[in-house]
């Protein structure tokens, strides 16, 4: 069943790197796969606007077909009651990928954010998670370079599909966060630890930590450092709440950190006319936030915005105590 799903395969004897692999997969699937050719129809003609905040900006997309990802039902009942979307067996007939150090299957999102969006599914149905798998998603971020940055939600933080681990990818840049993780003005080191050090940004409007390094070793331990402190403050036994980011770049890898406290706004469960359909993952946290609905485009504003991030980001105080337990 895998082997019919594969386009072709990375590494492989080809001299050709992977963002090159991948914008042939982009190519094929556009000439041959109906509902991404769609999909790509459909992110011609949304609508984007820029909304000022107190010390920073983000971009507002009204994006009607993304209503199958952002009203995604992820409740035990509803996961267990559906097909999942991300195994081979489930695959439209006319989806293909890469495949990716025989661990991952790299396939073209049929409803994309941004151009050249990527989803990359594990080949086996296992939950979504990152502990054990930050080398992969470092190692992913390296062979994607220098053209994509890698992102990932977690389980109740914006996927779709907690039930199988996935990362995703877009081209480099895009996200307004990558521009405020580089600014001077914005970043104040924190922790240094064998070459690798631990950030904190200023007046982004919510709480973001990052990671840079050039030892892809150093880095995962300092972030696995970073999960055991939230898990330690939080009183957690399972997976901390992020959503992440992570560009390598110069020889350096920079991991974004969206310390979560919330999946979902309560705005997003009300009945009435003051429901907003924002379901905040790595994209809205990191500076587009995604609507379907164009009343909500509309009507988005700074305040409510800064309101969304407030609710379900950490808050500066339990931030602080849990970079001072590192």
């Amino acid at each position: 069943m895998l082997t019919e799903r594969i386009l072709t395969a990375f590494p492989s004897t080809s001299s050709d790197s992977l963002p090159q692999i991948c914008d042939a997969l982009f190519r094929q699937q556009q000439s041959s796969w109906p509902q991404l050719i769609d999909g790509y129809a459909s992110l011609k003609e949304v609508r984007v606007r820029e909304v000022m905040c107190e010390g920073y900006s983000v971009f507002v997309q009204f994006n009607p077909q993304r209503i199958v990802s952002s009203g995604a039902k992820v409740d035990p009942k509803s996961i267990n009651e559906r097909k999942c979307f991300l195994c081979v067996e489930n695959l439209p007939a006319d989806e293909k990928g890469v495949l990716y150090r025989d661990e991952f299957l790299i396939l073209c999102n049929p409803w994309p954010i941004l151009d050249r969006h990527l989803t990359i599914a594990h080949t086996k149905h296992v939950p979504q998670g990152i502990e054990g798998f930050v080398s992969a998603f470092l190692d992913l971020a390296q062979a994607m370079s220098p053209d994509f940055s890698v992102f990932y939600n977690g389980p109740k933080c914006g996927a779709s599909a907690p039930d199988h681990r996935h990362f995703q990818a877009a081209p480099l840049g895009l996200l307004p966060i990558e521009r405020d993780a580089a600014h001077p003005t914005r970043r104040e080191l924190r922790f240094t630890d064998a070459g690798t050090v631990l950030l904190s940004l200023k007046n982004v409007g919510r709480q973001v930590i990052v990671i840079e390094g050039t030892g892809a070793a150093d880095v995962e331990s300092l972030f696995s450092r970073l999960l055991s402190s939230m898990r330690q403050v939080l009183r957690l036994e399972e997976e901390p709440k992020v959503n992440l980011l992570c560009v390598h770049q110069n020889e350096t890898y920079r991991v974004i950190v969206f310390p979560r406290r919330k999946h979902r706004p309560d705005s997003f469960f009300r009945t009435d006319d003051k429901q907003i359909l924002i379901s905040p993952a790595a994209t809205d946290v990191g500076g587009i936030l995604v609507t379907p609905r164009e009343k909500d485009f509309d009507r988005l504003d700074a305040n409510t915005i800064q309101g969304i991030f407030d609710e379900v980001m950490l808050d500066e105080d339990t931030v602080e105590q849990i970079i001072e337990t590192l």
